[in-house]
């Protein structure tokens, strides 16, 4: 599992979202793009490195680049969430595992995992290394990573949490961009990464037994050997991407895309040129899914409404009413 080429290929891939040419990107860095997509090994330079995110954010048009990349990344995307589920029942364990983890995506700053009597902490520290903090590809993987970890334990508590305070360091004139990705107005100026919580969170038990519900599921739909550039047809293509990766929920038009390397606009007109639109295709995978997951009477209706991406479990109800003319407790118990 190569993290690193993980975590660049997803930077590519929101490149392409953004109308930037991931192509471009790369032959700017000097990196193959058909070496990354291939399972040859990646060694980048630190100046490939910060090339790659320095032209990210400048054909962009975005200085919160590595922000925005963090708030729009599902836990998924760096493909260790899987093992970080298996071997953990609370959320502290969860984090403590990732934090192990995180030397294999970057050389730049390790994880430590803090608790006090009312407060649970995550800081980035980084390696002694004083020239890397200067560096452009420092700061933005940074921020991906304070607003990716808030994101990551959104789906471990099935809600959102709200940091009590972060510190770190930021142009005052941007605060009101960091505040909003990251939810928290208590942001400390400082040279320190860190973002704390309140200690409920930490003690919390990993509920949605996300990778089991994705382990049924892929024996289901057999999603888990199907290469996806090879399905001719872009329904099945996307249907199957949706399955395998349920247990996260369904993603939006524009994450979906990013997925893809397209635009959401190229997506949005391919699946009209089959005759369908992607809020159609979305319905039909959670209609599948909500079958699937209420049949085998091991989930809860409001946990299988919240992975199915319903903010709210009376609109989940309308909706499988509008499916199936029963509602989701009816149809469990029946």
């Amino acid at each position: 599992m190569d993290l690193q080429k993980g975590l660049v290929l997803q930077l590519l891939a929101y490149a392409a979202q953004r109308e930037v040419s991931p192509a471009h990107l790369c032959s700017l860095a000097g990196l193959s793009l058909t070496s990354l997509q291939s399972n040859a090994p990646f060694s980048p330079t630190p100046k490939q490195l910060n090339d790659l995110w320095g032209n990210a954010c400048h054909l962009s048009q975005d200085p919160f680049f590595g922000l925005h990349l963090g708030e729009s990344m599902q836990a998924s995307a760096l493909g260790a969430v899987g093992l970080i589920i298996q071997h953990s029942s609370t959320v502290g364990e969860a984090l403590n595992y990732a934090a192990s983890m995180t030397h294999l995506i970057t050389d730049l700053f390790g994880m430590q995992v803090s608790t006090d009597k009312h407060h649970f902490s995550i800081q980035f520290i980084p390696y002694k290394d004083d020239r890397q903090e200067h560096t452009f590809a420092f700061r933005q993987m940074m921020d991906l990573f304070m607003a990716y970890t808030l994101h990551e334990l959104d789906g471990l508590v099935l809600q959102k949490i709200r940091p009590l305070r972060i510190k770190m360091p930021f142009d005052p004139s941007q605060a009101a961009e960091y505040q909003r990705v990251l939810r928290c107005d208590t942001i400390h100026p400082s040279a320190e990464y860190l973002i704390e919580f309140d200690k409920a969170y930490r003690d919390t038990p990993i509920l949605t037994a996300n990778y089991e519900l994705q382990s049924l599921l892929l024996q289901k739909t057999g999603a888990m050997d199907q290469n996806l550039n090879a399905i001719p047809n872009l329904r099945t293509r996307l249907s199957s991407y949706l399955l395998a990766n349920a247990y996260l929920g369904i993603p939006s038009l524009e994450k979906l895309a990013a997925n893809f390397n397209v635009s959401p606009r190229t997506l949005q007109r391919r699946l009209q040129d089959e005759g369908l639109n992607y809020q159609q295709l979305a319905e039909s995978v959670r209609k599948s899914l909500a079958l699937h997951y209420l049949a085998s009477g091991k989930y809860p209706v409001k946990e299988i409404s919240y992975i199915l991406g319903y903010n709210e479990l009376s609109a989940f109800t309308r909706a499988f009413k509008r499916w199936t003319g029963s509602s989701p407790a009816n149809y469990q118990k029946n």
